[in-house]
């Protein structure tokens, strides 16, 4: 047996580390993204690899409250045959698990809720070419996209969550005393205790396209801050996740703990036990990453619970001008490809005066640009095996139906994937809808002004998650920040080299912000983990 305390003497420099980082906002990473026999050593990846295999066609490792049948509901996107069974627990048996295993929990200190959680970490990053198959082969990614995103990057994402947690966990000194004077008399002395104190029982809802990196900071977030966390994957994705959640409880169980502080919640698609457990009155923390639809019913209906959504947007690019004409091409050429646009941040709308632009190369009409940024995308997409390793897999049905949807609408200017469609502002209808997917729209305005307003309108109606603008001007540039400012978005400029609008760092990016429908939050700032725990003092008399 390891306590939480020895877990956190284990990590305290890297917890301290963290801390710092997220305080910073300077790039730092504590989890290596190459996959490279040099950084993780010469037998993890073919070990990950065969564990990844060994758990392919039998019944998942796991125990779970209330398990009463099992359940596979995942198909691969590369075509191989999953056939992983889970074992599907009962929503109230859950829930009262959950409830059981919090008072232990709560006794302990934030730093060895902390200590535990890097431990958790660590092991998941002992696992990583393991998560890394389960991600490729569930969602669709590329392996060094899974290996990355799905393992490197959602595990700093994590522990960023865990930094940000402690610290806000920590602010209020634990023990503090302290004299009022009284006229005549002794002073009055008292003595009083701070305890953080977890909101309830918390529910993860994965997506399909990024289980762990959407996942983790809600997950950490909410064990840091003393709540116990039901975790309930897409049924498209549930690998990621299921290993995960082993690791925890694995790690639970060492330190002599309820293991039922994390637990694992399938379903077959469409049995909707999502809505059940987020509408029980004994969950008050909800993380969600998916649909705006199912993210607003949530919004909407589970009023007991603190609500955090990342949703659908208008993600936007304002093309003014630029001196790097050739790299703002190649820069938006593979952020519109990478896991074929099946991320949340990957740019949809891009806006550009019919009047053209002015480039180092001289001027470009939209109907330049648009040519350009084809052949752009051809020539990054033509060699086959970097154009697999870029675009991976389409990830589900819902994703092909927009495309053969989009293939209907006029202006298409390339059928190929991704698509790019011609659009007018008088099209608000088409590009004011989210097309999750290879689908990008470029409309012509009368000015950049007008890409300006366009912007600023609709994403404080219907959200974003990023934005870009170009521009060789101040004043553009001046105005554009302005523009983000009132839409509540975060905005990247100009970017021509190796940055792209749709990726984010841990601890240097924040990743959403709560001020536009996109999101009700923002990874990982102080308000996503301050409405996850209480603090309450008690207070007492002291000589």
């Amino acid at each position: 047996m390891t306590t939480p305390a020895e877990f956190y003497d284990r990590h305290r420099e890297l917890l301290d580390r963290a801390i710092d980082a997220a305080a910073a906002r300077d790039y730092w990473s504590a989890y290596p993204e190459s996959p490279s026999r040099s950084v993780y050593g010469e037998q993890a990846a073919p070990a990950g690899k065969q564990a990844f295999q060994a758990l392919l066609g039998r019944e998942f490792p796991i125990e779970v409250p209330g398990a009463r049948t099992t359940v596979s509901s995942e198909l691969s996107p590369y075509g191989i045959e999953l056939d992983v069974r889970y074992p599907q627990g009962d929503p109230a048996a859950l829930i009262a698990a959950a409830r059981a295993a919090t008072p232990q929990w709560r006794a302990l200190e934030p730093q060895e809720r902390a200590g535990v959680a890097a431990e958790i970490l660590q092991r998941l990053n002992a696992r990583i070419y393991e998560l890394a198959h389960a991600v490729q082969h569930t969602c669709g990614q590329a392996f060094v996209m899974a290996f990355q995103a799905g393992g490197a990057h959602a595990q700093d994402r994590g522990l960023e969550a865990v930094a940000v947690a402690l610290a806000e966990t920590t602010r209020i000194p634990a023990t503090a005393s302290g004299s009022k004077p009284q006229r005549g008399g002794d002073p009055l002395r008292l003595e009083k205790t701070s305890t953080a104190v977890g909101r309830g029982v918390a529910l993860v809802i994965g997506c399909n396209t990024f289980p762990t990196w959407n996942s983790y900071p809600g997950l950490f977030a909410s064990l840091v801050t003393g709540n116990p966390v039901i975790v309930k994957p897409h049924p498209g994705a549930v690998l990621p996740l299921a290993i995960t959640v082993q690791i925890a409880r694995d790690v639970l169980t060492e330190a002599g703990l309820d293991p039922n502080l994390v637990t694992l919640a399938v379903e077959q698609r469409g049995e909707g036990i999502a809505a059940t457990l987020a509408t029980h009155p004994e969950v008050r923390i909800i993380d969600f990453t998916g649909s705006s639809e199912f993210g607003s019913w949530l919004e909407a209906n589970a009023r007991q619970a603190v609500v955090y959504t990342e949703k659908a947007g208008l993600n936007t690019v304002i093309v003014d001008s630029t001196d790097d004409y050739k790299g703002l091409l190649r820069n938006l050429a593979f952020s519109l490809s990478l896991y074929s646009g099946q991320m949340c941040t990957t740019p949809q709308n891009i806006f550009l005066p019919g009047t053209g632009i002015a480039t180092d190369l001289g001027p470009k009409s939209p109907a330049e640009f648009g040519a350009d940024l084809g052949a752009a995308l051809d020539k990054l997409l033509g060699d086959p095996q970097r154009a697999a390793g870029t675009l991976g897999e389409i990830v589900n049905d819902g994703v092909r139906a927009r495309i053969a949807e989009a293939g209907d609408l006029p202006g298409v200017l390339r059928s190929a994937l991704p698509m790019v469609i011609r659009a007018a502002p008088s099209d608000e209808k088409t590009f004011t809808r989210e097309w999750f997917g290879p689908i990008s729209f470029l409309i012509t305005t009368t000015s950049t002004a007008h890409s300006l307003e366009l912007f600023r309108d609709t994403v404080r109606q219907h959200g974003a998650l990023t934005a870009l603008v170009h521009s060789t001007s101040p004043e553009v540039l001046a105005d554009a920040r302005e523009a983000a400012l009132d839409a509540g978005v975060h905005l990247s400029e100009n970017l021509t080299g190796g940055v792209f609008v749709n990726q984010t760092a841990a601890f240097s990016d924040l990743h959403g912000t709560g001020a536009n429908p996109a999101a009700t939050a923002s990874l990982s700032d102080a308000a996503f983990v301050t409405g996850r725990f209480f603090t309450l003092q008690s207070r007492r008399h002291t000589s």
